[in-house]
């Protein structure tokens, strides 16, 4: 079940939406997806999973995906949570540049508006590998010098995301920012490029980077071990 991280598209805007209402209290109306992607089509990303055999029957696929009404003869998505027959939406981060006219003085900076994964998709990284994707889409094409967010008070593992892996610094505590009265931590990033390049955790964040040995295309492969003598070689 391959997963992949893209660019969200407006043809996303409803298994957004999906996730969004199933995983989080903080929801928002269509036309508000749809200005973040139109406004600024380069800063959210989704995570999608293919779960159709690339061998089973286009048709079977298509009426997974779809259903007829028989009365208007219009086809109609039967499941919110698929983008197009196969690809099934799992998570995204929904992300703009700060739009404040009583702020436009200040540097370019973006916001992180919403961040979902499905449940059961959880703890493999991708809240993760879609944050680092849209800091990094921030810096490299709006040139944000650093990037805002919320989090609830009593959401440890979003804390624990934003702090200790993506390194967002706590500025405040904003009280009752939440509808329900909860209070949220206002958090802050710098946005350095070289840091947020893709290439640095393409294997995981936090790994060592060891020198690449260079061949000089003049030293024999063997020497060291016929220097040790024969009789240390063992087959």
């Amino acid at each position: 079940m391959p997963i992949t991280i893209r660019r969200a598209t407006i043809d996303d805007i409803i298994c957004m939406q999906n996730a969004n209402l199933h995983n989080l209290p903080e929801n928002y109306m269509m036309k508000y997806y749809m200005y973040h992607i139109l406004s600024w089509p380069e800063l959210s990303f989704v995570a999608t999973t293919t779960d159709i055999d690339v061998e089973q029957d286009t048709q079977d696929a298509n009426e997974d995906y779809m259903i007829m009404n028989d009365n208007l003869g219009n086809s109609i998505k039967l499941d919110p949570t698929y983008v197009r027959p196969g690809e099934k939406l799992i998570g995204y981060v929904l992300a703009k540049m700060n739009d404040d006219p009583d702020q436009s003085n200040e540097p370019a900076n973006g916001h992180i508006t919403s961040l979902s994964v499905m449940r059961t998709f959880r703890r493999m990284g991708l809240a993760e590998k879609l944050m680092r994707q849209a800091l990094f889409a921030m810096r490299e094409v709006n040139q944000a010098t650093y990037v805002s967010l919320h989090v609830r008070q009593s959401n440890r593992a979003a804390l624990h995301l934003y702090r200790d892996t993506l390194k967002f610094e706590v500025l405040s505590i904003e009280k009752s920012y939440y509808q329900d009265g909860e209070d949220a931590y206002a958090m802050e990033k710098v946005l350095d490029l070289d840091e947020l390049k893709i290439s640095n955790f393409t294997h995981g964040p936090n790994v060592e980077k060891k020198p690449i040995e260079e061949d000089d295309l003049k030293s024999d492969l063997l020497e060291d071990i016929i220097k040790e003598g024969l009789d240390n070689i063992t087959v």
